[in-house]
């Protein structure tokens, strides 16, 4: 067997890219405000009982308020998003200004123009490094089987095409 590099963070990040990945926005109302975060770790785990799963990262500001909520919509971004993803990753900012969504039966907020969205609640948070582990239970979802999901991939946003992907 050839023998591998060593797996120092940047290297890690660079052969990690090579995954495709979509685009999801965690949202959440506390205390009657709309909260959010970008992330880029979520998958489902589970058909029976229905559970996902997405990976904050300590260091978000935004996680520890969203965490609060007894439900979360998690709104898998469309194509036309890449700008939506952008500022729910940003700190400091009111993320929803100007951003149309809707409650979902339970409250939290479904952002419009998402490919898909999943009403669930928190089961178990695990540490996992530098991110925390979040295992949700689903409660509701939909999707807009005509948009296409917005995808990241050797860190850009892409989009998938006749040819396979392209850069948006």
């Amino acid at each position: 067997m050839q023998s591998l590099p060593e797996t120092g963070p940047v290297r890690f990040r660079e052969v990690l890219s090579h995954f495709a990945s979509g685009v999801v926005v965690v949202t959440a109302v506390v205390d009657g405000t709309p909260l959010g975060l970008t992330c880029q770790s979520f998958t489902s785990l589970s058909l029976d009982p229905p559970l996902v799963l997405f990976c904050p990262a300590k260091t978000s500001r935004s996680w520890p308020l969203v965490s609060q909520a007894p439900h979360l919509c998690i709104n898998v971004l469309s194509t036309e998003q890449q700008a939506l993803s952008d500022a729910f990753a940003r700190s400091g900012s009111d993320k929803f200004a100007g951003v149309d969504w809707s409650p979902t039966p339970a409250g939290a907020p479904a952002l419009a123009g998402a490919h898909a969205h999943l009403e669930a609640s928190v089961r178990d948070v695990f540490e996992g490094g530098d991110h925390w582990i979040v295992t949700c239970t689903v409660s509701a979802l939909d999707a807009a089987p005509d948009l296409a999901p917005l995808l990241y991939y050797r860190s850009s946003y892409r989009a998938l095409g006749e040819g396979g992907p392209a850069r948006v």
